[in-house]
């Protein structure tokens, strides 16, 4: 059982890891509302993880075809959600201090970037081209209880990734005064919007 929790921890973390869309608004909830909706924002995004790591972990085929079936209108979906949380962080007025850690407000951080992660259809295929390669689910963690560890050896090691991140940003989220708020908002804003338009322009780019 160690085994497939260390192999999922380490693919949960590195699959986390690279700066998205997720990445950018973890940062700049972390910088405008504080540690705690930018960890929730994270942990959004690696309940997403641990569920595609568990339909790849457990091979359901059924699923993972449907869900790969479906990819245009997920990539739709959460790219139109991408524009429109982008140009809502655009429009936003800094707030002087960290918003209140209200159940309502706490449960948005996580819902949205749950949804953002679930509606891209990269994540999926990740999990499924990493399982593959890295022969996950095979005989060595055959059986149920090695495939729960891996799920929840996906599920630390991407919250991990993201308490990490939020914790560094937390930082210097006290030394960042003034009208730099402004410019974080527009800048993030501004990001969230071109991965968006990336999102729904190859679309209509496909072949």
């Amino acid at each position: 059982m160690f085994f497939p929790l260390l192999k999922g921890l380490l693919l949960g973390f590195s699959i986390a890891a690279p700066v998205g869309p997720i990445g950018i608004l973890c940062m700049r909830r972390t910088l405008t509302l504080g540690r705690l909706h930018g960890f929730l924002s994270g942990l959004g995004a690696a309940t997403a993880d641990a569920i595609y790591g568990f339909i790849a972990g457990f091979g359901l085929t059924l699923i993972t075809s449907f869900l790969l079936d479906q990819k245009v209108i997920l990539q739709l979906v959460g790219g139109l959600f991408l524009i429109y949380l982008g140009v809502q962080t655009f429009r936003s007025k800094p707030a002087a201090h960290a918003a209140k850690a209200t159940g309502d407000t706490l449960f948005k951080s996580y819902a949205s970037t749950l949804l953002l992660t679930i509606t891209n259809p990269m994540t999926i295929m990740s999990f499924v081209g990493a399982f593959a390669g890295l022969g996950l689910g095979g005989s060595g963690d055959a059986g149920f209880t090695p495939a729960i560890a891996l799920v929840i050896g996906v599920f630390t090691g991407s919250a991990l990734w993201w308490f990490l991140l939020s914790l560094v940003i937390g930082i210097f989220r006290d030394r960042i005064q003034g009208t730099a708020f402004l410019w974080i908002n527009r800048m993030s804003g501004l990001m969230l919007i071109a991965f968006g338009l990336f999102a729904v322009m190859g679309l209509l780019f496909r072949e």
